[in-house]
């Protein structure tokens, strides 16, 4: 009997112990989500150069962005495709957090699939679903500098 009464005060202290535990974990998951940056553009800023032209974006802060944001400096060709995007297929693959595309506005950088980095120069709605890379703070510009067909375009930090 002794050893009852004993087994069932050790489980009852570990139940509590374990329930305090789990409030002060989702507090700590509360208290993030509230002071992160409701854009979610938090990963610093990023340089683009296309010819002469040069603009700057703003980077999410995500697990893709970082990735992204460690393979700079980048200098590639981008694809066009459909005449409102360029885009460029890596060889290897990136962390990805898709969502539904929905409304694509003019400057935003995304992933496609995990490998397939997106600079849209035209807006549209669309049900494909994409990783946020980030957006170009101003584009003045940026249809008229990529064009039509392939283009060299650099990616570095600022």
């Amino acid at each position: 009997m002794k050893h009852l009464v004993v087994t069932l005060i050790l489980f009852a202290s570990f139940s509590f112990s374990m329930l305090s535990c789990g409030k002060d974990k989702d507090a700590d998951i509360m208290k993030e989500n509230n002071n992160r940056n409701p854009n979610n553009q938090l990963g610093g800023k990023m340089k683009i150069t296309v010819g002469s032209a040069v603009f700057t974006a703003t980077l999410n802060d995500n697990q893709a962005a970082n990735t992204f944001k460690a393979m700079l400096p980048l200098s590639i060709t981008m694809e066009d495709l459909n005449s409102n995007e360029k885009f460029y297929n890596f060889s290897s693959t990136l962390p990805t957090s898709a969502l539904a595309g929905g409304n694509i506005q003019v400057g935003d950088l995304m992933l496609y699939g995990n490998n397939c980095l997106v600079l849209f120069y035209e807006g549209f709605n669309t049900s494909y679903s994409y990783t946020r890379l980030g957006k170009l703070d101003d584009i003045s510009g940026l249809s008229a500098a990529l064009g039509s067909g392939s283009v060299n375009v650099r990616f570095e930090l600022q």
